[in-house]
């Protein structure tokens, strides 16, 4: 079974400037994210995106421009010797529908668990927000939460610490 990071992503993979980022022109990674994401790498962690892109719902972007973006940081994560087992995201938005995939809700968590063989108890989920703690609790995850674009350093010390027990 396989032991995942689950990542957020604007406010821990990307600073989030509170309002939507689709412009790969705009996107800044955090501080040193890839050379704490490194250490986990060593220790045998995947890592796998979960974030809410409620701004297509709200026709702010669309499906594609996500595709884009997370095509090109992927490469980015790729390029710093960090792959990514995948990236899931809800396009919905809670102003405008209901849905079942859109964090603190589970599903998509649930999905990545069944798709990649994933070991609850050794699989951690990195977010800045409390709805990333309920989606990890829903789904039988250890949430982290960070302050917003802290950087993960702070959560990665407490997983290798945790992992070394």
């Amino acid at each position: 079974m396989k032991k995942v990071v689950f990542l957020d992503r604007d406010g821990v993979i990307n600073v989030d400037v509170n309002d939507y980022t689709w412009e790969w022109g705009k996107f800044i990674f955090t501080p040193q994210l890839f050379n704490h994401l490194k250490l986990l790498v060593n220790k045998g962690f995947h890592f796998i995106i979960i974030t809410n892109q409620g701004g297509i719902s709200k026709k702010i972007y669309t499906k594609n421009d996500v595709f884009v973006l997370h095509n090109l940081m992927q490469k980015q994560f790729e390029f710093n010797g960090i792959p990514l087992l995948d990236i899931y995201f809800c396009p919905h938005h809670s102003s405008i529908e209901k849905c079942l995939c859109r964090k603190p809700e589970s599903l998509l968590l649930e999905k990545a668990v069944a798709k990649y063989n994933i070991s609850l108890k050794h699989s951690y989920f990195i977010g800045d927000n409390e709805r990333d703690m309920l989606a990890a609790k829903g789904a039988g995850v250890e949430g982290i939460k960070i302050n917003t674009n802290e950087g993960i350093e702070r959560a990665v010390r407490l997983i290798l610490q945790q992992s070394a027990v």
